[in-house]
């Protein structure tokens, strides 16, 4: 009899033991739990700290409040151009209402990652690919606003989303390469133009003094045999003007 109950005594300890323990829940500063009373949701979320829940009769739901970081897998997309792409992206949000993220929506990382690829699609396909190049910074702006408003009655807060990369056909990235190579041609010929351009008009006005007097040419005659003559293993053959010896090359008149 004695040991009949010792072994009940004992028996009631463990299952005493094991609703303490099930009954004592710690959760962290970046958790909540979301409480469940017979089936009935609590009113207010729990934690952080040391928190009792009273099994069986109340359940919980941890659920983190930090930041999440979601990849969403490259997605393909035809443009408004008609360019067939492959996007991916990232997404950054985190739960603002527990008790929402849990009553609302089965599971809301799924249901996120989901809606994100398809909104990813639907925006994207909306652009052209000049715009999906050039105009990521809009476009990421967009899809944050869409996703944000839709997870919203989840309790879930979309605060960034970041198109990482795009990935063009060979055939469209060579007709860029060359596009790009026609572009700096381009400009190369327009500068080149545009440098004879000003220098013919500096020769014309230069020309245009030295045509208004004659002696500019003279003293630019000389200076180039000044520049010729610093050349000490050169010799050179240059013709005498015949400004300066039309006055020996005159017939002499005798002397009255």
């Amino acid at each position: 009899m004695p040991q009949q109950i010792s072994g009940g005594l004992v028996a009631l300890v463990v299952v005493g033991l094991i609703f303490v323990f099930r009954w004592i829940n710690l959760l962290y500063e970046y958790e909540r739990a979301v409480c469940f009373w017979l089936g009935r949701l609590r009113p207010q979320p729990k934690g952080p700290g040391l928190t009792f829940i009273f099994w069986p009769f109340e359940r919980m739901v941890r659920v983190s409040l930090r930041t999440v970081t979601m990849d969403v897998p490259p997605q393909d997309v035809i443009t408004k151009d008609n360019v067939s792409v492959k996007v991916n992206a990232v997404v950054y949000f985190h739960v603002m209402d527990p008790s929402k993220a849990i009553v609302r929506v089965e599971n809301f990382m799924y249901a996120t990652s989901q809606l994100a690829q398809t909104t990813l699609r639907s925006v994207l396909g909306q652009a052209t690919l000049d715009e999906l190049l050039a105009e990521r910074e809009k476009l990421n702006d967009s899809l944050q606003e869409i996703l944000d408003r839709h997870t919203d009655p989840w309790g879930i807060k979309i605060t960034m989303v970041e198109v990482k990369a795009v990935d063009l056909p060979i055939e469209m990235q060579r007709a860029m390469a060359k596009q790009a190579e026609a572009e700096r041609e381009k400009r190369a010929k327009i500068i080149h133009a545009s440098g004879e351009y000003e220098a013919s008009k500096q020769l014309a006005e230069a020309a245009e003094i030295i045509g208004s007097q004659p002696a500019t040419l003279q003293l630019r005659y000389l200076q180039t045999l000044t520049e010729i003559a610093a050349e000490k293993n050169s010799t050179i053959v240059f013709p005498l003007p015949i400004d300066l010896i039309s006055q020996f090359l005159e017939p002499r008149r005798p002397k009255a």
